[in-house]
């Protein structure tokens, strides 16, 4: 049996009403084999990363206890995917109904051709880092890097938290 290990994934959507996407997709991860839900960030809105002839991505970082091995982990949050409508395009960082991401799994460093954690560019991405330090302020990468670091040198580039909770329905921009 595998050891309980902490894992930090990301979720965007930017289709089908998506902090309704991501609530979904929060209850699914939450219903996973031996995994639970430690905590969730709040939604968070940016702008595209790829075309910006899309709407606007709302993202959050949910953090789980698992035993799932890294691409077990992997091929539960595809299924996720899949069953909110996901379709894998050529078009890179194109819209998307769900997008399920394992930016860290415990402190390891994962190289495969299907999985690579960290997550690419997980310390230049703002709706990453930001929903991250919400939930693990403390977090220190597997190379030994503090989040808080890499917060300092990523700004914040519109980002916006929404109030309320990734878990409730009542997201509105902050002002």
């Amino acid at each position: 049996m595998n050891s309980l290990q902490r894992a930090y994934i990301g979720l965007g959507s930017n289709l089908g009403q998506p902090a309704g996407q991501l609530r979904l997709a929060i209850s699914a991860l939450a219903a996973l084999p031996e995994t639970s839900l430690v905590a969730v960030s709040s939604l968070y809105a940016s702008q595209p990363l790829g075309p910006a002839d899309q709407p606007d991505y709302v993202n959050a970082v949910a953090a789980l206890d698992t035993r799932l091995a890294p691409l077990e982990l992997l091929d539960c949050l595809q299924q996720i995917e899949l069953q909110q409508g996901r379709q894998r395009k050529a078009e890179r960082w194109g819209p998307r109904t769900l997008d399920l991401d394992i930016l860290l799994y415990a402190q390891q460093v994962i190289d495969l051709p299907r999985l690579q954690v960290p997550h690419y560019h997980l310390q230049a991405r703002p709706f990453v880092l930001y929903p991250l330090a919400e939930i693990a302020p403390e977090l220190q990468l597997p190379d030994g890097q503090a989040l808080t670091d890499l917060l300092q040198k990523c700004p914040s580039a519109g980002l916006q938290r929404l109030c309320g909770s990734a878990l409730d329905g009542n997201a509105v921009t902050e002002r």
